[in-house]
């Protein structure tokens, strides 16, 4: 990924102090969910060679739906929250949200 998506807690900081920098105020939590939601789309859309299908919360489960709006897809967190799991690994997180990619465009 990039520092666009950040990939542990490191670039977690770096993304905070940038904004900073340009005048926004971010705080970590918000950079977390939004970079485990960008990582399952990004992992969707490699999956899929292209955008096809869109990523969203639904509470703390991250929600895929197809193009129609069909829900073919949810991943739940399996710490208390995704900022959680982010936090304690976020290359586990990552693997584990690779592998959900896969299924759930395997699973069509």
């Amino acid at each position: 990924m990039s520092i666009e998506i950040p990939a542990n807690m490191d670039e977690v900081a770096m993304k905070i102090a940038q904004a900073q920098v340009h005048g926004q105020k971010l705080t970590t939590e918000e950079v977390i969910r939004d970079a485990v939601k960008d990582t399952m789309q990004a992992l969707m859309d490699e999956a899929l060679a292209g955008h096809y299908d869109d990523v969203s919360w639904d509470g703390s489960d991250l929600v895929v739906t197809d193009f129609t709006g069909k829900t073919v897809g949810r991943v739940s967190p399996n710490a208390k929250d995704f900022t959680q799991e982010f936090r304690d690994s976020a290359d586990k997180l990552s693997f584990r949200l690779a592998k959900a990619a896969k299924k759930i465009v395997g699973g069509r």
